[in-house]
């Protein structure tokens, strides 16, 4: 029996406890109660825990119904190509859920846009357990990237991430991936920033096409969406994938690219179909123009790269969205004047938008490369069982144009044109506008071949002179 004592006793004292005498003698000291709350030296907060408690309450659940309908206005075309494999599709309604997160006070949410393609109501749902419908506004199915806005009956400010700075990136730097999937909770997992450009393979194309962030956090199942952080708080990208060859990869949309879609999304030439021709830097107060396109009315009033716009008809703009909706509301009604700041040189310019359509049509389209085009929405595209989020569809090929010594063919689709996405034909018509006549212009193409029973795309490019 005293040996038992003494080894305990001992055992004690080697573990870097109390003496044996003290053991013997004073009771075990209280420990304090775990209901208190953490404070401000708790050892457990370090920068990853501060990081997620700033950012999460801006991360959403996201839920979607999707009908698919059977209507639509190339039917025609459809069944010649595609017949007897082509039929009207019954009207569907499905569910499916990712993550998202606001990026500003007044509720715009950024998430992957496959996550809420197609569907026909989006709900959210923060991490208080609030439930809000959201707007779909944008999407780029080119670098899968959305934007929607929350909905609310009056004026509410939203918890929002700040975006980090286009290339600040550190190989090896501790990041965090966060997710509010199936609307159970928030989800964390934090790992290494292991290449600042990477991107999954296409079959068998190896992995080195400069594109993804590749991390070792587990991007868990309805994380799609979500945003990857620093330890600072900072957004540095939106989860999109995991690998499925390897443990423990994941792969995530770099702030540079989110950026610069952003850039491209928010505008009077997307929310209003008027063209201004200068792209904004998102996140910034007051908005600034990060460049300038020749001969639109944004340089025909002078405005440059650099200049922060600080008021419209001498009424403030905040953010780059307020600065939007005054020129779409604005249109091409009137002139506006707008003042601007460079450095701290103040400046004025009057400017009156133009309105893309009729005149940045299919007939442009056409007239600078000989092909006639008809816009494709992803409902039309889906009736035939293919994956696309939208582009042009070739129905025409003018004989004796440089089209038509190509190999381009009826019923091929351009998904973008010298790498900007064309969903749309008025962005294609601008791109061949700003084009000099005789300069050679790359398009991207969609070429669907009939296997049997299925349909097989393939991805190709074409180099084609401008007329």
């Amino acid at each position: 029996m005293k040996l038992a004592t003494w080894t305990l006793a001992t055992l004690a004292v080697a573990a870097g406890c109390v003496t044996p005498a003290a053991w013997t003698a004073t009771p075990p000291a209280t420990l304090p109660s775990s209901s208190a709350g953490p404070s401000e030296n708790d050892i457990r907060r370090d920068a990853t825990v501060r990081a997620v408690e700033s950012v999460m309450p801006a991360v959403v659940n996201i839920s979607t119904e999707t009908v698919v309908t059977s209507r639509g206005s190339i039917d025609e075309l459809f069944r010649e190509f595609f017949d007897p494999y082509y039929r009207e599709r019954e009207a569907e309604s499905g569910y499916s859920v990712g993550s998202g997160v606001i990026i500003d006070e007044d509720g715009h949410i950024l998430t992957n846009h496959h996550v809420v393609s197609r569907a026909h109501r989006i709900t959210v749902k923060l991490m208080d357990g609030t439930e809000f419908e959201a707007k779909p506004l944008t999407g780029a199915a080119f670098t899968d990237i959305a934007l929607l806005r929350i909905v609310t009956p009056g004026k509410r400010s939203f918890s929002h991430v700040k975006f980090a700075a286009d290339d600040d990136l550190l190989l090896g730097e501790s990041v965090i991936a966060l997710g509010n999937p199936f609307g159970l909770g928030g989800s964390v997992s934090r790992g290494i920033l292991s290449s600042k450009a990477r991107r999954p393979p296409n079959k068998d194309e190896p992995l080195d096409i400069p594109d993804w962030l590749q991390i070792d956090a587990a991007i868990n199942p309805g994380n799609s969406g979500g945003p990857l952080i620093n330890l600072k708080g900072e957004l540095i990208g939106i989860n999109v994938a995991v690998s499925r060859q390897g443990q423990g990869i994941g792969f995530a949309i770099p702030i540079k690219r989110i950026s610069s879609t952003l850039s491209d999304m928010i505008s009077p030439e997307v929310f209003g179909g008027f063209w201004f021709g200068a792209r904004l830097r998102p996140q910034q107060t007051p908005p600034r123009i990060l460049d300038v396109e020749e001969g639109s009315p944004a340089a025909l009033a002078g405005l440059k790269a650099g200049d922060m716009v600080v008021n419209v008809d001498s009424q403030p703009v905040r953010t780059t969205f307020e600065l939007v909706d005054v020129l779409r509301k604005a249109g091409e009604k009137r002139t506006i004047a707008i003042g601007f700041q460079l450095g701290l040189e103040p400046g004025s310019a009057r400017l009156r938008l133009v309105r893309e359509q009729p005149y940045f049509n299919a007939d442009l389209v056409r007239s600078r490369l000989g092909i006639q085009v008809e816009q494709l929405s992803a409902a039309a595209a889906a009736r035939i069982g293919l994956d696309l989020e939208g582009g042009l569809l070739i129905q025409g090929i003018d004989p004796g144009s440089a089209a038509a010594e190509t190999d381009l063919k009826r019923g091929m689709f351009i998904s973008a044109i010298d790498g900007q996405p064309t969903l749309k034909v008025g962005r294609a018509a601008k791109l061949l506008h700003a084009k000099e006549r005789g300069k050679a212009v790359q398009m991207q193409l969609t070429i669907p071949y009939r296997r049997g029973r299925f349909i097989e795309v393939r991805q190709g490019t074409i180099d084609l002179v401008v007329r």
